[in-house]
């Protein structure tokens, strides 16, 4: 099709039509009948049962007996134990409870904000902060007043804590004057050896053990949430940042189930609690949001009952939403039956013939993306002057030829199928002209029924038919005037698509007007579309056509014969990196292909009738498609020989420079 600027983002002519039967892109003329599809498809497979594994946040049945934050929650035995926290009143608190109910024993100090550890059958609370940063290292059991043990080496509070092995390790933190680095280990609650430090000090950080690891995700520092993933590993005492979160994200609460670390709550930079649940992925160093808690919450206490492995829960007891609460939630690993889910299905049936222009070929491959066949070939020669710039390609002749116009080398060919024979050329090579013998840009070239050749001669202006002989034998438009003015003048014809009524479909790029003609040259009715360059345009229904916007950053759109816009498919803008959101169902797609028009010349019983639609690629040269899938929804590089400036297609042809 003739080209623009640097158009480097737009959705392709999906939209050459090649009138093609069971065998797939099949065009033909009178009585023409598909060859035999060679391709054998196997049938699709019964659909399978699948089942997955999916985190499930619920709210607990019971809830703490007063509201409680920042408190060290445990789990001893089959119970969980609640110990110290803040209080809604502002005040730490030295109560330990039992779940939901039972008041067991009290700390000997009140604290908040502390780590802890069950050591060698005793609970432990590692410093935490009441008025002041706090040091005490302190232990007690259900029944028994608590005592103080020991102390760390300097006052900690804001910190977290992880066991593994008999071994408690805490980090993170604030002394009261400065973040702490140093990572301690103990195994007693007495006696604390340095670990490694860590590269950046953080305190109300979430943190999980794993093998010989311990990981830190995000915390505070300079008093906002900071997105770093911290890995401590605990054998080589080295501590290293090892990756980002998706956000920064502070006062979370990590744990563990089956294996898998899951990071729960939190606050964010905004300021306020979060219900996400981020799963961590320790391969790849990354989290992604795998649930949503019941209610944002921030400052939980965590632990997990019946174990890490599959049967086990993870609490987040109590917490910030912002106020102070006393709800708990569970979260829970649950097989789930997923739908069942069919064998995918191929992109096409058949075969599919791929016009690939930047790569000067033409390549027949099947749905599994085998190569069958390419033009031109080592045992199939190109014809006299080459093969460049196959714009289109269609089967003729009961599916033993081809015709493909080379846009950008002024010529048109047949050649016979498979053996690449050229049976039939029209133009000269690399040299474009208006008179007898030659094109200027031809696009969409179709064999018709009557065995003329008829081709939108685009720079030239005007729609061609070519007889057998190689004689012009009529034409629609004025060569070299190029303006829309119906029916003595085309504006840059890009398009002429056969109707199953005999007529020709036109397309012209200046003015964007689809109109349609009688072959003798009289107008049907013509529309101006609010689009900037009309492309392949293709009956689909009774008064429903679809065009391409060749444009950047480009769309499709179904239309009626006066114009109104039934439907419309195109990027939000020429930098968007997603898929392309369809206006209405993405379903449209489908239901688009299922239904078109056969092609005129050929037997048929209805006017509507399955066929297939043949691709056209827009590869900048050396890249080599890999499938037929390729050939759909891509963002080209801006194809060879365009001018620089888009507005040079609203110049006459005599104007332009074709390079």
């Amino acid at each position: 099709m003739p080209r623009l600027g640097t158009v480097t983002t737009r959705v392709l002519a999906v939209l050459a039509v090649s009138w093609l039967g069971a065998a797939g892109l099949t065009a033909c003329s009178a009585g023409a009948k598909p060859p035999a599809d060679p391709v054998k498809h196997t049938p699709s497979a019964a659909p399978s049962v699948r089942h997955a594994l999916v985190l499930q946040a619920t709210t607990a049945p019971w809830r703490l007996p007063a509201p409680i934050s920042r408190e060290v929650v445990l789990a001893d035995g089959g119970s969980l134990l609640v110990s110290g926290g803040l209080r809604p009143d502002g005040l730490s608190s030295a109560a330990v409870f039992s779940g939901a109910a039972r008041h067991v024993t009290d700390l000997a100090s009140p604290t908040h904000d502390a780590g802890g550890a069950v050591l060698s059958g005793r609970d432990v609370v590692f410093g935490g902060g009441s008025a002041t940063s706090l040091p005490t290292v302190q232990a007690f059991t259900p029944g028994t007043p608590g005592t103080v043990i020991g102390h760390l080496p300097q006052p900690r509070s804001d910190l977290v804590s992880a066991t593994m092995g008999g071994v408690a390790y805490v980090a993170g933190g604030f002394d009261g004057v400065a973040m702490t680095r140093t990572v301690l280990a103990t195994t007693d609650g007495r006696t604390f050896s340095p670990v490694a430090n860590l590269p950046v000090p953080v305190r109300y950080t979430a943190i999980a053990a794993a093998g010989n690891v311990l990981w830190l995700f995000g915390g505070e520092r300079a008093g906002a949430p900071v997105d770093v993933i911290q890995r401590v590993d605990v054998s080589a005492h080295r501590a290293v940042v090892a990756g980002h979160l998706p956000a920064p994200l502070g006062e979370a609460t990590a744990v563990v189930l089956d294996g898998r670390i899951y990071i729960a709550g939190g606050v964010t930079a905004s300021g306020r609690a979060t219900s996400r649940v981020l799963a961590f992925d320790p391969a790849a160093v990354s989290a992604h949001r795998v649930a949503s808690l019941p209610t944002p919450v921030a400052d939980a206490g965590g632990a997990v009952l019946g174990g890490t492995g599959l049967g086990g829960t993870a609490y987040l007891v109590g917490g910030e939403t912002p106020g102070t609460t006393a709800a708990v939630t569970q979260l829970r690993l649950v097989s789930v039956t997923l739908a069942p889910q069919a064998a995918p299905r191929p992109a096409f049936t058949g075969q599919l013939l791929i016009a690939d222009r930047g790569n000067n070929r033409l390549v027949l491959v099947d749905a599994g993306r085998h190569v069958l066949w390419t033009y031109p070939s080592k045992f199939k020669p190109p014809p006299p002057g080459g093969f460049y710039f196959p714009d289109d390609a269609f089967f003729i002749r009961h599916g033993t030829g081809i015709i493909s116009n080379q846009e950008d080398n002024h010529t048109i060919v047949e050649i016979a199928f498979p053996s690449g024979k050229v049976l039939w050329q029209y133009g000269h090579p690399l040299v474009p002209g208006s008179r007898a013998g030659y094109l200027n840009q031809p696009d969409d070239a179709f064999l018709l029924k009557n065995g003329k050749v008829v081709v939108a001669d685009a720079m030239n202006c005007r729609i061609l038919f070519i007889s057998p002989h190689r004689r012009p034998a009529g034409q629609i438009g004025t060569t070299g005037s190029c303006v829309h003015d119906p029916p003595r003048a085309l504006g840059y014809p890009n398009g002429d698509t056969p109707l199953a009524n005999g007529d020709l479909l036109i397309s012209e790029i200046h003015g964007s007007w689809v109109s349609e003609y009688t072959p003798s040259g009289r107008v049907v009715w013509t529309v101006h579309l609010p689009i900037a360059y009309p492309s392949d345009p293709q009956q689909i229904g009774p008064d429903a056509y679809l065009v391409a916007d060749y444009a950047t950053p480009g769309g499709l759109y179904e239309f009626t014969r006066t114009g109104r816009i039934l439907w419309r498919y195109r990027f939000a803008s020429a930098e968007d990196a997603g898929p392309p959101q369809p206006r209405r169902a993405a379903s449209r797609r489908l239901h688009l292909r299922q239904r078109r028009l056969s092609p005129p010349g050929c037997d048929h019983q209805s006017a509507y009738q399955p066929d297939r639609l043949a691709v056209r690629v827009d590869r900048p040269p050396g890249h080599r498609p890999k499938s037929a899938q390729h050939s759909r929804w891509v963002r080209p590089a801006a194809p060879r020989r365009r001018h620089a400036d888009p507005s040079a297609d609203r110049l006459s042809p005599a104007a332009r420079s074709t390079g």
